[in-house]
């Protein structure tokens, strides 16, 4: 069974997304841990638990909204608890449920360093739309000149 000409074109696609998303991740990353010492896991942790309720949110909700399985949130947390940012609380209605809760300090940071991810991701998005108008426009001449190519060979005797 061969694979579409569509099939092709959507692997394609799909793995220039991969590699965009990887190079934009590569910047945040850049830009957080060198102007706010902050990697982009711990920056998107404090976004999610400052724009939360209460500003808390149970663990695995935590892991949930970040992509991250149980183990590695724990060690995130870790950091940003050492860090002063966030601590952890029981749930009062179930012991076993832990919270992670921004602190003031927790808060302050992911203000100071929202404008640079801002920027930075604008930034990159915008090369990205840049060299996709670029791709879209050689596309569009070679097309164009595929189908002059194509119709001057449907009349070869004018």
């Amino acid at each position: 069974m061969g694979t579409t000409l569509q099939g092709q074109a959507d692997a394609r696609l799909w793995n220039r997304l991969l590699a965009l998303h990887a190079r934009v991740e590569h910047r945040l990353g850049t830009v957080l841990q060198r102007q706010h010492g902050l990697g982009l896991s711990e920056y998107r942790a404090l976004a999610l638990l400052a724009e939360a309720a209460d500003g808390e949110l149970r663990m695995q909700d935590l892991a949930g909204g970040l992509g991250l399985n149980q183990s590695s949130v724990t060690r995130l947390v870790g950091r940003l608890n050492d860090a002063g940012f966030v601590y952890r609380d029981l749930c009062p209605d179930d012991k076993r449920g832990v919270y992670t809760v921004v602190t003031e300090a927790g808060r302050e940071r992911y203000r100071q360093a929202r404008p640079a991810y801002e920027e930075a991701l604008t930034a990159m998005l915008d090369e990205a739309e840049e060299a996709s108008e670029m791709l879209g426009e050689a596309r569009r001449r070679c097309a164009d000149a595929a189908e002059a190519a194509a119709g001057a060979e449907e009349r070869p005797g004018e």
